[in-house]
């Protein structure tokens, strides 16, 4: 054993009638030793299984409780040292709950709100806890509610003990906005998630002379939404990240004429350009999470960027929509008077534009303003246009009216991208003319509405090509769920791949698709039992390896999605989608530590898209992509 100190006996080996908590020998290992070696968990007394070893180190790991400092050397975290003084002292110490306030238990049996408010205000909960009074939840229903809760993402079981997970903490924030708790009560929930990044707030803060405080409270609230432990593998410095929310923080309307542009941003504040470029781009389009930056860009190149659902967008959307309804019902009220009113696209915008510059934005923002509209009004209509249930008079007026104004924004000229998009489509359009039924000129027509974001004009396309081309509808209804996507309306996606799960069900890659949709609304338990599922029958499917190893990456499991990727290559070595494998293994590699790896693996994508991949768009971003992080290693 040289000078290795194992744990005593009781740790390691416990009466028959206790669980060994592996967690728990881990830690005490770490505890006691600077370094341990993944050998000296193998020795004996303790012989931790090598299934069960890895298991439970990749969790510590993945819990910040265990830090990797070597190939083979682990090394404990003073997040790691609380958990173990946890661990220790559980034998001993009896447990005093928080329960839900009257208001939440008096509100209706909602049980998966009680339960989310339990693991959310205690550590830990055991089933017990929930049988008990005050809540006293009957078996039948806490069984459905905690299956419910896990199959969301929102709790883990770990041992017997229900924990909440990062997307649980989301969810219940949005769980408080339905009861009526007084502000001081909000406050002091928000407080709750806040106390954990004082210190390093205050540091950046200080570290970087940031006084404003408008930019301190916006950055704030950017970091309470956008969580870094969903990063923290690919961006390794807590303090980069930080410099990415801020730069978004910066370069708020509010700010206006104020601008910092990413390269004096990335030189001032000591950050690659190509980094900063990257994930501000992949956060504001709503790519790593759900929140997503809608921005406003001036004829000079200055972008100011604002969240979607914040507290500006609310306010845009109160205007826009009223804007838009009242022009609409006086329109019918005085359809055969002389007050009619010219309902135009040119009078809406500017109404809205009138009312948000004297509101909301600067009147400098005006013209951006007008351009970001029309998109936006489209994306409202698409909004309200999937509502499901349009009950009342209302509700079917409001739909005719935002039907009304979505044909009249196509009738308008469209600008800036909206232009470009239409100078590119005129060959196209000319070709459809004498060629109306060759679906390959619309295939090519939709590439380009996706490439210059036009999606609304795409969901609309591809609506035509199912009328005009039923017997393509699979191909077309998937293309209609990937816009969507993009479009963060991703359960509608999903509910069209259902529907064509339903209709097909031979066709096993609509089972993949749903496992990698299933991924963006964090069901990560339902998305890898379906692709496992697909993996054991179909063995042989390099594919099905490769998105069982894009599912496994997105929850941050990178050693396991590795395996994967690896065996995606032996099964596919000459497939079209191979260089993406080779990238995405890479920067696996480069979350595990394993650099020189990563290096080899990212540069053989990079040599295989320079060879073989001929698409602009696609080659462009897949080495944008490699580069980033070969830059970084």
């Amino acid at each position: 054993m040289g000078n290795v100190n194992y744990p005593p006996e009781n740790i390691y080996n416990p009466s028959s009638l206790k669980k060994i908590n592996y967690d728990q020998i881990i830690l005490w290992m770490l505890s006691n030793n600077e370094l341990c070696k993944w050998s000296d968990f193998r020795c004996e007394p303790i012989e931790i299984p090598t299934g069960s070893l890895s298991r439970h180190m990749e969790t510590l790991k993945r819990k910040g409780f265990v830090e990797n400092v070597k190939r083979g050397y682990y090394k404990i975290t003073s997040d790691g040292k609380r958990r173990f003084h946890e661990l220790s002292m559980e034998k001993n110490k009896v447990r005093q709950l928080n329960y839900p306030p009257k208001l939440i238990l008096n509100s209706g049996r909602n049980y998966p709100h009680w339960i989310l408010w339990m693991v959310y205000n205690n550590r830990f909960c055991k089933r017990a806890d929930f049988l008990k009074n005050p809540l006293a939840i009957n078996q039948s229903s806490l069984s459905k509610s905690l299956r419910l809760l896990m199959d969301k993402g929102f709790i883990e079981k770990d041992q017997k003990k229900y924990k909440i997970t990062r997307t649980g903490k989301s969810a219940y924030s949005r769980m408080l906005q339905n009861y009526d708790l007084d502000r001081q009560t909000i406050l002091e929930e928000e407080n709750k998630r806040i106390e954990g990044l004082t210190d390093k707030i205050i540091n950046f803060f200080e570290k970087f002379n940031i006084r404003d405080k408008e930019i301190q409270f916006r950055f704030l609230k950017y970091i309470l939404k956008l969580d870094y432990e969903k990063v923290k593998n690919l961006i390794k410095k807590e303090e980069i990240f930080y410099k990415i929310i801020l730069f978004l923080a910066m370069n708020h309307p509010d700010r206006y004429p104020h601008f910092i542009s990413i390269q004096d941003f990335s030189q001032i504040y000591e950050i690659k350009k190509v980094t900063l470029e990257y994930y501000v781009g992949e956060i504001s389009e709503g790519k790593i999470y759900s929140l997503k930056f809608f921005n406003l860009k001036k004829s000079s190149g200055e972008l100011y960027y604002f969240p979607s659902n914040g507290s500006l967008e609310r306010m845009l959307r109160v205007i826009t929509e009223n804007e838009i309804t009242k022009i609409s019902y006086l329109n019918k009220l005085f359809s055969k008077s002389r007050a009619a009113i010219a309902l135009s696209m040119e009078s809406i915008l500017n109404e809205i534009i009138d009312k948000s510059c004297k509101f909301l934005f600067h009147k400098d923002l005006g013209e951006p303003l007008r351009k970001f509209l029309s998109e936006y009004i489209k994306y409202l209509a698409y909004k309200f246009e999937i509502k499901k249930d349009l009950k009342d008079s209302y509700d079917k007026l409001e739909g005719l009216i935002w039907q009304n104004i979505t044909d009249l924004i196509d009738s308008q000229t469209y600008r800036d991208l909206e232009e470009q998009c239409r100078e590119k489509s005129k060959d196209i359009d000319r070709e459809l003319k004498s060629d109306p039924d060759n679906i390959n000129l619309y295939y090519l027509k939709l590439k380009q509405l996706i490439y210059f974001n036009q999606y609304n004009d795409a969901i609309e396309l591809l609506d035509k090509m199912l009328k005009d081309f039923p017997d393509n509808d699979k191909d077309i209804k998937l293309l209609k769920a990937v816009v969507l996507r993009r479009m963060q309306l991703i359960q509608e996606g999903l509910d069209i791949i259902n529907k064509l799960i339903i209709k097909y069900p031979e066709d096993n890659s609509l089972l993949s698709y749903k496992a990698y949709w299933l991924q963006f609304l964090d069901k990560r338990q339902e998305a890898v039992s379906i692709i496992q599922k697909l993996s054991d029958k179909e063995p042989n499917n390099g594919l099905y390896e490769d998105t069982f190893g894009e599912i496994l990456m997105y929850f941050q499991e990178y050693e396991e999605a590795a395996k994967k990727f690896v065996k995606s290559l032996v099964l596919g070595s000459d497939e079209w989608y191979i260089f993406q494998t080779y990238i995405k293994l890479g920067i696996c590699y480069k979350a595990t530590g394993n650099l020189d790896l990563a290096a080899l693996n990212l540069k053989k994508g990079i040599e295989i898209i320079e060879k073989k991949v001929k698409e602009p768009e696609t080659k462009q971003k897949w080495l944008t992509i490699a580069n980033l992080f070969l830059s970084d290693l």
